[in-house]
C-alpha cells in the first residue's frame, strides 16, 4: 500500500504554490464578481443599480434632509438621480488623509455613515456597498455635490477616479447630491433599461413617504409603444395619502368586499420607527402584496410581514368571539389574506436582510413591533363599522371552509390511489360499464328503494336509496358535509367529484333522476337535493344530465279503465275528461314511493317509454346573457335555502297573496 501512494506522488507536481493566491483589493472583487453584490448581470439586476441610488436620495429623504428627489433616463442608457439633501461630504477622511469623504464612498467597500445612528436613524443602505457597487460597475459614472453653497465634482471609470474632486466654485439656490451613470457594457452587455421598470419604481418610493416629491423624466425615443400607457416622459410623483393612495390606484375600478380599505400608520414606542399599511378584499380574489423595509422593497417578505399577519388573525378572532362566530377561530393567515390585497412598509433601525439584495426582511423585532402596532388599530376598524366587518367575517370563514373542503377531497384521492374506493352499501348498480345509455335513481327511504329495484331495467339504471331528507348545504358548514353520509354517498356513486374538482368525463352514469313522493314532502327533499347539485356541481346541471321523475299521487280506476295523476288538477282534469261521470270512480292515493307496487312504479315512472321527466336547468343558461340570469338565480337559491330564515319569511309574506283561502296560514 505505501508503494502504490509512493508511486502515486512521483507521478505528479505539486503547483499550487503561494503565487496562485490573488488578493483582490479596492472594487475588483465586484467586478469580477458582481453576483455577490447584486444578485448577477441580469435585467432585474441592471436596474437594481438604480434602486441602489434611490435608496440613498430616499433615506436623505427620511432622515428629513431632502424634500425632492429627481430620477432620469437619457439616450445611451444613461441615468441620473439627484436629491436635494445635505450632500455628501468632501472634506478629507480622518482615515485616508489624501482622500476626500466623497471618494472613499464610491471606492470602498463598507463604507458610509449609515452603521452607526448619528446621521440616520432609519435606513435603507446599511452595508455601505451600494453606492460603490453602482461605481464599479460603471463604464462611467460622475457625481456633483452642492454643499455650503459650493459645487463639487469628480468623475469615475469603472469605479477607478478619473482624476481628483474639482471645486467648482460658489453656487446659489442649489444643495443636494447629483449621481449620473452609464451601465459597463463588459458586465451587462447590450441590455438596457426599460422606462416602465423605472417609472414603477420611483412611483413606489414616492408612496412610501408622504413627505418626498419626486420628479420622472425620460427621453420620449426611449419609451416603447407597448409602454406609453403606463409610462409618461414626464410625471412629478407625490403622494400624501401615502399606501392608502397607492392601495386605490392598483385596485382601479375593481369592486372590493369592504367599500374603505383597512389603512393607517403607527409609531414604534419607544423605537425609532414607525409602519405604514393598506388592506382591501376584492371581490375577484386576486391579490397582490407589496412590502418594504426603510423604502427597500422586500418581495420575499419576511418578520414585518409576519407580524401583520398575526395581528390581522387575532384580530379577526378577537371580532369573531365577541359577535358570537365561532367558525372564526378555525381561520388561518392564509384564509384572511390569501385573496387580499396588501401593502406594508416599515422603518426601523438597524434591519437585518437576507443578502445584499435586501429581498427579504429577518430582523426578529419588526415581528412584535408590527404586531403589536397593528392590533389595536384593526380592533378599532372592525368595531367601527359592524355590517362590513360582519361581510369581512363570512368570506374568510368561507374561505377556511373551502380550504378545509379541499383538503378532505385530496386525501380520498390519495386513498383511492392506494385502494380501491368501494361504492355506497345501499347502491344497486346497473350492470352496463359505461356511462352511455345508464341513469341513477336517487329515491326517498329504504322502502321506496326496494320498489324501485324490483322495478328497475337491471342493465342501465341503479338504485340509490336516501335516508329521508339530506342536509341543507346552502347553510351547512364543510364539517357538517364531510360529515354527512348521503352526501358522501352519492359523491361516490358519480364519482365525478365537486366544486374546482369536479370533471363531468368522470361521471359513472349519463343521468341522474331525483325520484321522490309526489307531496310536500317529497317536493322538499327534491329542493334539497337540486340545491346541493347547484352549489356543488352547477356543470352537471348546465350540461343537461339532472332530471326529476314525476311519480303519480292518485290512481283513477273504473271498470276495467284506469289512470294516474300527479295531483289534485291532473286528477280532476282526468276525472272530467277519461271517465264517464255517471258511473263511480275509484280513487285510490298512494301514501308514497314504498307504498306502489313495482310494476304500477315502473309504468308510471321509471320505464323511458311511458314516463314523464322534468329536465333541471338554470334560468337563463340559453339565453343571451346567462351572467345576469345566474346571478338571479343564485340569489333565488340564497335566499330560499341560505342561512338566514328572515329571507324566507319575507318570501312567503310577498307571495301569500296568491294563496287560496283554503291555504294553511304559514
Amino acid at each position: 500500500m505505501s508503494d502504490l501512494f509512493q508511486s502515486s506522488g512521483d507521478l505528479q507536481t505539486n503547483d499550487y504554490t503561494a503565487k496562485d493566491i490573488e488578493v483582490l483589493e479596492g472594487l475588483e472583487p465586484v467586478r469580477r464578481r458582481p453576483g455577490m453584490y447584486i444578485g448577477g448581470t441580469d435585467e432585474k439586476a441592471l436596474h437594481h443599480l438604480v434602486a441602489e441610488l434611490l435608496d440613498n436620495a430616499m433615506d436623505e429623504a427620511v432622515a428629513g434632509h431632502a424634500t425632492r428627489i429627481e430620477l432620469s433616463l437619457m439616450p445611451g442608457d444613461e441615468i441620473t438621480v439627484r436629491d436635494n439633501g445635505r450632500g455628501i461630504p468632501v472634506d478629507p477622511h480622518p482615515k485616508y488623509k489624501n482622500k476626500t469623504a466623497l471618494e472613499v464612498i464610491f471606492t470602498t467597500l463598507h463604507s458610509g455613515a449609515k452603521f452607526g445612528n448619528k446621521a440616520y436613524a432609519t435606513a435603507g443602505g446599511l452595508h455601505g456597498v451600494g453606492v460603490s457597487v453602482v461605481n464599479a460597475l460603471a463604464e462611467h459614472l460622475s457625481v456633483e455635490v452642492a454643499r455650503d453653497r459650493r459645487l463639487y465634482r469628480q468623475e469615475f471609470r469603472q469605479g477607478a477616479p478619473s482624476g481628483p474632486l474639482e471645486d467648482l466654485g460658489q453656487v446659489q439656490n442649489r444643495r443636494g447630491t447629483t449621481v449620473t451613470f452609464r451601465p459597463d457594457t463588459e458586465i451587462f452587455g447590450r441590455q438596457g433599461f426599460r422606462p416602465s421598470a423605472l417609472y414603477r419604481l420611483a412611483r413606489s418610493k414616492a408612496y412610501l413617504f408622504k413627505g418626498v416629491e419626486i420628479r420622472w423624466r425620460c427621453a420620449p425615443d426611449l419609451i416603447g409603444e407597448s409602454e406609453r400607457e403606463i409610462c409618461p416622459p414626464e410625471a412629478t410623483l407625490h403622494f400624501p395619502g401615502g399606501l392608502r393612495d397607492a392601495l386605490q390606484a392598483q385596485l382601479d375600478k375593481r369592486a372590493t368586499l369592504t367599500p374603505e380599505p383597512f389603512a393607517g400608520q403607527a409609531n414604534f414606542p419607544e423605537h425609532a420607527g414607525r409602519v405604514e399599511w393598506a388592506v382591501s378584499w376584492p371581490t375577484d380574489e386576486e391579490p397582490f402584496a407589496s412590502s418594504y423595509c426603510n423604502t427597500v422593497p422586500t418581495p420575499q417578505g419576511g418578520t414585518h410581514e409576519a407580524g401583520l399577519r398575526s395581528a390581522l388573525l387575532r384580530g379577526i378572532k378577537t371580532y369573531g368571539e365577541i359577535v358570537g362566530n365561532k367558525k372564526v377561530q378555525q381561520v388561518t393567515g392564509e384564509d384572511l389574506l390569501g385573496g387580499a390585497c396588501v401593502l406594508l412598509s416599515v422603518f426601523i433601525r438597524d434591519p437585518q436582510f437576507q443578502g445584499q439584495t435586501k429581498e427579504r426582511l429577518s430582523t426578529a423585532s419588526a415581528q412584535r413591533l408590527v404586531e403589536t402596532a397593528v392590533k389595536d388599530h384593526f380592533d378599532h376598524w372592525l368595531a367601527a363599522q359592524p355590517e362590513r366587518s360582519r361581510l369581512l367575517v363570512e368570506r374568510i370563514v368561507e374561505r377556511a371552509e373551502e380550504r378545509q373542503r379541499k383538503r378532505k377531497d385530496k386525501d380520498l384521492k390519495r386513498q383511492s390511489a392506494t385502494r380501491r374506493l368501494r361504492l355506497p352499501g345501499k347502491l344497486s348498480d346497473c350492470s352496463r360499464n359505461r356511462a352511455e345509455g345508464t341513469e341513477v335513481f336517487l329515491v326517498e327511504g329504504d322502502s321506496a328503494g326496494g320498489s324501485a329495484k324490483q322495478a328497475r331495467n337491471r342493465e342501465t339504471q341503479a338504485i340509490l336509496p336516501l335516508r329521508g331528507k339530506i342536509l341543507n348545504v346552502a347553510s351547512a358548514s364543510v364539517d357538517k358535509m364531510r360529515g354527512n353520509q348521503e352526501i358522501n354517498d352519492i359523491l361516490l356513486a358519480l364519482g365525478c367529484g365537486r366544486g374546482k374538482d369536479f370533471d363531468l368525463d368522470k361521471l359513472r352514469y349519463e343521468r341522474i333522476i331525483i325520484m321522490c313522493d309526489a307531496d310536500v314532502d317529497g317536493a322538499h327533499i327534491a329542493s334539497l337535493l337540486m340545491t346541493f347539485f347547484y352549489r356543488e356541481m352547477p356543470e352537471l346541471i348546465e350540461s343537461g344530465r339532472l332530471y326529476l321523475a314525476q311519480p303519480p299521487l292518485y290512481r283513477l280506476s273504473q271498470g276495467g279503465k284506469s289512470a294516474y295523476a300527479r295531483d289534485e288538477v291532473h286528477k280532476e282534469e282526468l276525472m272530467a275528461e277519461v271517465f264517464n261521470a255517471r258511473s263511480k270512480v275509484d280513487v285510490s292515493r298512494f301514501k308514497g314511493l314504498g307504498e306502489m307496487p313495482p310494476r304500477q312504479l315502473k309504468e308510471t315512472t321509471m320505464n323511458p317509454a311511458n314516463r314523464t321527466l322534468l329536465r333541471v336547468t338554470v334560468i337563463g343558461h340559453d339565453s343571451p346573457d346567462p351572467n345576469t340570469e345566474r346571478t338571479e338565480a343564485a340569489g333565488l337559491v340564497e335566499r330560499l335555502m341560505g342561512r338566514k330564515p328572515e329571507l324566507r319569511f319575507a318570501f312567503i309574506q310577498e307571495r301569500a297573496r296568491f294563496l287560496g283561502e283554503d291555504a294553511l296560514d304559514v
